[in-house]
């Protein structure tokens, strides 16, 4: 099955891009009467025909649709310390995204190697993996924002701080609850501070660590997303 982005289709008939035309019509060498699969990325799956086969404005018509597909009983949430070398976090976004993400934020902190990022670039990075992964929900990606101000008030049924720094941790494995909404903090490089630490514990977060080994921030990502998954498979 292949899967188009349409995040603006809102009826029977619509035209995708330029862009998509060209891969459907020319590269995949579809035709009319052809079906292919289209998301809006909110969810949606639709299944539709091909009724006009411009390799620059492709139309198509809605056959059928089913909404909430491959809808999780669970939310995750990761802030991550954005890396110095942007293709690592980019890494880490397209892994979350096949694994199974909805929310990302670049968190600023104390030791952070970068304090801006493009969303843009980013999120093209999100659309392929989920295009790629077959689903139908776009995770979402917030703007940078700095530690402090993000640990505030946030409203998770679990809620952790990954970090190396010494002290009584315990394994996210077995801290977090399957079907929980959560949100896991990931440092950069040079770690949270411990002030960082300290102001976490006292928004109510957890402090975990994710197994024995010292991990790249971007590996760390990827783990977190995938223990949390697959505890609630």
């Amino acid at each position: 099955m292949n899967l188009f982005y349409t995040p603006d289709i809102n009826s029977e008939i619509y035209t995708l891009t330029e862009d998509e035309s060209k891969h459907i019509i020319r590269v995949l060498r579809m035709k009319i009467g052809s079906f292919i699969n289209l998301t809006n990325g909110n969810g949606t799956l639709y299944n539709v025909e091909i009724i006009d086969d411009n390799p620059k404005r492709c139309t198509v018509k809605v056959v059928d649709f089913v909404e909430n597909f491959g809808k999780r009983n669970f939310k995750l949430h990761i802030a991550i310390a954005p890396t110095k070398n942007l293709e690592r976090i980019e890494w880490f976004l397209e892994k979350a995204t096949e694994i199974g993400i909805d929310e990302i934020t670049p968190l600023i902190c104390r030791n952070s190697e970068r304090d801006s990022v493009k969303i843009e670039r980013l999120n093209k990075v999100v659309v392929s993996a989920m295009k790629q992964s077959l689903k139908a929900f776009c995770p979402v990606i917030n703007e940078p924002i700095k530690f402090s101000s993000f640990i505030k008030n946030q409203s998770f049924s679990s809620k952790f701080i990954a970090h190396c720094a010494d002290g009584e941790k315990f394994s996210l494995k077995d801290k977090y609850q399957p079907g929980n909404d959560t949100l896991i903090l990931i440092g950069p490089e040079g770690d949270f501070s411990i002030e960082e630490i300290k102001q976490a514990f006292d928004n109510q977060f957890e402090e975990i660590h994710l197994g024995k080994s010292r991990l790249r921030t971007e590996t760390a990502g990827v783990v977190a997303c995938q223990i949390v998954n697959f505890l609630n498979d």
